[in-house]
């Protein structure tokens, strides 16, 4: 008995992607207090109710579009991923549903408690994942952008909480839309046999596979160029090294994915743009270290 609970408790956190969802948190809080609001301390980012009942309401939100995603692509997900299609087996498609429905109404509610902007947004967000998974996922370039948007999306709900509007954020928005639409590309690659079984008419397929590297080698082309501008910002201080990996990391992606033609090697791809995004997360405590030093001075006084 104690071991079904523990499968059903860890096919849920598959499900909802918890490990998604926990880097979600950290880059929202991060980015909060880095990026969005440096004249705040640590302190007092932290313990703002209203972010921390923006970033529960992101949790809800987000794990439910999670769900309804497992719940349309549980077909598809067999042949693409068939270990993890067997640990989500573990909860039945009604208790998906059910958690579904309830993460979605408790991340309204919790977002009213801020705003009903909050609530509307929250609410948009939820329609726009379920039109995703239902319907758009399955025209290529609609689906592309789509997908695109929605995962770059609840990082900024705390961007519009704070209302900080900066050359330097809306650049840092350009370069992780354009990284992360080529991790969605090379996903598309990756899952190409799930998807023709699931009549799923992805890039790729739609396209080609030729075609589908081509744009996203102009993609990575086109993300250097907002690279290239945060490196010449000084405020970075010494998040300018995460740039000048990713500088690197982006072109040895491009050159590699031309050669690439076997799913390993789009595994390969997709896993090392979720690491560059992840390093890039946790870097923005170096974005300006003496602002770094003022918030830990601040923190132990």
């Amino acid at each position: 008995m104690n071991t079904s609970i523990f499968y059903k408790i860890f096919s849920l956190f598959s499900v909802v992607r918890g490990y998604n969802i926990s880097v979600l948190v950290i880059a929202q809080y991060l980015a909060s207090i880095y990026i969005f609001s440096p004249e705040k301390s640590v302190k007092n980012v932290i313990l703002d109710i209203y972010l921390l009942l923006i970033v529960l309401a992101s949790i809800c939100v987000v794990a439910g579009g999670y769900i309804i995603n497992d719940f349309y692509d549980s077909q598809a997900d067999k042949i693409n991923r068939p270990y993890k299609a067997v640990l989500d087996g573990y909860v039945t498609q009604g208790t998906k549903l059910s958690l579904y429905f309830v993460l979605n109404f408790m991340g309204v509610v919790i977002a009213f408690f801020v705003s009903w902007r909050a609530a509307f947004f929250f609410s948009v967000y939820i329609f726009g994942i379920w039109l995703y998974s239902h319907k758009l996922k399955r025209y290529p370039t609609i689906g592309l952008f789509t997908a695109t948007v929605l995962t770059i999306l609840p990082f900024f709900a705390v961007f519009v909480y704070f209302k900080n509007f900066s050359k330097i954020i809306f650049v840092h928005a350009v370069f992780l839309f354009l990284v992360i639409m080529v991790r969605e590309l090379i996903k598309d690659l990756e899952n190409i046999k799930g998807a023709v079984a699931s009549n799923y008419k992805t890039f790729p397929i739609a396209y080609g596979e030729r075609y589908t590297k081509t744009f996203s080698i102009l993609l990575l082309t086109l993300s250097l160029a907002p690279a290239i501008f945060l490196l010449s910002y000084p405020a970075i201080t010494y998040m300018r090294y995460y740039f000048y990996v990713a500088f690197v990391s982006l072109i040895i992606v491009g050159i590699v994915m031309v050669k690439s033609n076997q799913k390993r090697h789009y595994t390969i791809l997709h896993n090392t743009l979720k690491l560059l995004l992840l390093v890039g997360v946790f870097s923005l405590v170096f974005i300006d270290t003496s602002l770094l030093i003022d918030k830990v001075i601040d923190k132990l006084n």
